[in-house]
């Protein structure tokens, strides 16, 4: 069976709202979603998982330092990411807060470590992205990503 690791910081539990939207998707899909708060995320495991879906808050256009930092000490593993399924997702507090450039951060780290990242045609093409606390559009988008990740990965392993 695969697993999807889904990582999140959040100071207010929006971004952990949205986090468990996400595992919520990637369940329903007939995968093992493990969900986990950055502070309590060992960088060896990240290689423990066929998915990765990261979400962050959005601090002046960038995820937070704690997402950052993983991705900083994944530099070790550099090369054994490579063909993940790959995720982000994003809170802010404002539209034009730098939502889309966080999530495109978490996946500019992610494609240097070779991994896979789709997008999707629907809305918010790059990831979901949440203006204060999640509306249960957010939620849904959230759920559709952990879908979406989770159906690429059952693709990419035979399942």
């Amino acid at each position: 069976m695969g697993r999807v690791l889904i990582i999140y910081y959040s100071r207010t539990g929006n971004t952990e709202e949205m986090a468990k939207s996400v595992a919520e998707g990637v369940k329903e899909e007939g995968l093992e979603a493990i969900l986990k708060n950055v502070e309590e995320t060992k960088v060896e495991d990240l290689l423990d998982s066929d998915g990765i879906i990261v979400g962050s808050p959005t601090y002046f256009g960038l995820p937070s330092a704690e997402i950052k930092k993983l991705f900083d000490e994944s530099v070790k593993y550099y090369g054994k990411l490579e063909g993940k399924v790959g995720g982000a997702f994003t809170s802010s507090a404002h539209v034009g807060g730098g939502n889309e450039t966080t999530i495109m951060g978490i996946i500019q780290m992610m494609l240097i470590h070779g991994m896979i990242v789709q997008g999707t045609t629907k809305s918010d093409h790059y990831g979901p992205v949440s203006i204060g606390s999640p509306s249960e559009k957010v939620k849904r988008d959230c759920k559709q990503l952990g879908k979406r990740v989770a159906k690429l990965v059952k693709k990419i392993k035979g399942e």
